[in-house]
């Protein structure tokens, strides 16, 4: 008895039929979808009487000292350079809230002891992000 071995071939399986079936249901479905707006209801709203604007409690403080001395507390002149009114104005910009972040800018020709107050006052509020503004100094590069 006689057996001969033949060579099975392996099976070929063809993905190309499989992947036109897929791709045409792909684009029999993105065809068929309905891109249909709902439909919306009108309303009219109501009107404002005043257009009294809301102030919003700022995200951060910014204390400005001029060469002369002059206080800015986000951007709003002083009256005068007193600790009492720099306090109040603080208390006024932060409505108490001590853990928004203080930025000091001098100019570079202020009175170190106008810096030395406004960190001062700061502190004594309660404010522990203090933070005092620099430039880079352009000569050095």
């Amino acid at each position: 008895m006689k057996l001969s071995s033949q060579s099975r071939a392996e099976p070929d399986v063809n993905l190309t039929p499989l992947i036109d079936v897929v791709f045409l249901l792909l684009i029999f479905f993105m065809v068929s979808t309905s891109f249909v707006k709902q439909s919306q209801i009108t309303i009219r709203l109501p009107e404002a009487e005043s257009t009294a604007m809301v102030e919003e409690p700022p995200e951060q403080i910014d204390i400005m000292i001029t060469e002369q001395g002059t206080y800015l507390v986000n951007g709003r002149e002083l009256i005068n350079n007193r600790p009492e009114t720099i306090r109040n104005a603080l208390q006024r910009v932060s409505a108490g809230n001590t853990d928004l972040p203080l930025t000091i800018s001098a100019d570079a020709n202020a009175r170190h002891q106008h810096v030395v107050t406004a960190m001062d006052v700061a502190g004594r509020l309660g404010f522990v992000r203090i933070s005092i503004a620099t430039v880079d100094d352009p000569t050095d590069d």
